[in-house]
């Protein structure tokens, strides 16, 4: 069985969310999808943003809302200089959510876009996450 991950991004706005991404990370434009998506590329997965309204119907009957939420699957951004990388984010309208924060593996910060969705942007240092690991049983 082979699989592949798709990383889809609903989003109110999708001119905003296009600008944000693509000037947040480097991601450019491939294909669209009429007015209500594109796909961005330049990442190991594809990103598509998707223009869902808001209080549409997001999970079973739940309204769809894009105040910043929290979800237990998020997504990380793995990057060569965080500091630059930071920066670049909150220049294209990302807003950062506390410190910096050191760890064995390297650094973390964590941001969230203007549409609900936290992201984590990471710098590996070192081992990367080798130095933490342990070999499988």
């Amino acid at each position: 069985m082979s699989v592949s991950i798709l990383i889809n991004l609903d989003v109110p706005d999708l001119a905003a969310a296009e600008a944000l991404y693509t000037t947040a990370f480097g991601l450019r434009a491939g294909r669209r999808f009429g007015t209500d998506g594109v796909e961005l590329l330049g990442a190991q997965a594809p990103v598509y943003l998707l223009v869902k309204a808001a209080g549409s119907t997001a999970a079973a009957t739940r309204p769809r809302d894009y105040a910043r939420h929290w979800m237990p699957c998020h997504l990380d951004l793995v990057v060569d200089d965080l500091d630059v990388a930071l920066t670049r984010a909150l220049g294209a309208g990302f807003t950062q959510e506390g410190d910096v924060r050191e760890a064995d593996w390297g650094r973390i910060v964590q941001i969230a876009d203007p549409f609900g969705h936290g992201w984590c942007l990471l710098q590996f240092l070192g081992g990367g996450y080798d130095a933490i690991a342990t070999a499988p049983a």
